[in-house]
């Protein structure tokens, strides 16, 4: 039977372990965005074996379960030499894995980008970094932000696999109450809408940017 002042007693261990998920999921995301963005760029390199490393390298990731490469990370890697915390772990693994998916939003995006705009800044002698930063990235971002933010609240929700290598997140937190009090109902009852309450409001905040980007970009959403 539920119990609500269990349920009340165990809300700031669980509120604290929320800061862990959030905290985990927003760095996570950033190691994303650079790493995703290395990826896309390297791909379209000039350097042949360049593109067939990175291409091997992204594959193999997306092609791997996200828990075997966290568990490779925080337990494998310490054999040689490389042992790091499992927030760390953790962020390092989310960052890697999505790296690879956000890759491709930013190769949808340099693709969309007119075959006219690198002329131009070929024409006007704009070296490669300033030509991303002035011209290209300027232009291919914006319009893929939504699908940028769904990849966020994607990871958000991925990050009770971070359980799995100790990292005391929400889901880690519900199972230390769960073994401690042999009371797992309201634990993972308000893991869940902790869950909910944090994703439903940011799936509808991406899809008004969506639409405020699809508005700006002349493109009209079914």
């Amino acid at each position: 039977m539920w119990d609500w002042e269990f349920a009340v007693s165990i809300m700031p261990q669980l509120l604290k372990a929320m800061g862990i998920t959030i905290a985990a999921t927003i760095v996570g995301f950033f190691i994303a965005a650079i790493l995703g963005l290395v990826w896309a760029i390297a791909k379209r390199s000039s350097f042949k074996p360049l593109v067939i490393v990175v291409t091997c390298i992204v594959e193999f990731v997306r092609s791997t379960p996200l828990l075997v490469q966290l568990f490779f990370i925080f337990y494998v890697l310490p054999s040689v030499g490389i042992a790091l915390s499992p927030f760390s772990a953790g962020v390092l693994g989310l960052g890697l894995h999505y790296s690879t998916y956000l890759a491709e939003v930013y190769r949808s995006g340099l693709d969309a980008i007119p075959k006219g705009q690198w002329e131009a800044s070929a024409a006007l002698n704009f070296s490669k970094v300033k030509m991303f930063t002035r011209i290209i990235l300027p232009q291919a971002v914006p319009p893929i932000i939504p699908m940028l933010g769904n990849y966020f609240i994607v990871m958000f929700k991925e990050t009770p696999l971070l359980s799995a290598i100790t990292l005391v997140e929400m889901m880690q937190m519900a199972k230390m109450i769960g073994s401690s009090s042999f009371r797992y109902l309201e634990a993972f009852t308000i893991v869940g809408i902790l869950f909910l309450l944090l994703s439903y409001p940011a799936s509808l905040a991406i899809r008004y940017l969506e639409k405020k980007t699809n508005q700006r970009f002349g493109r009209v959403i079914s």
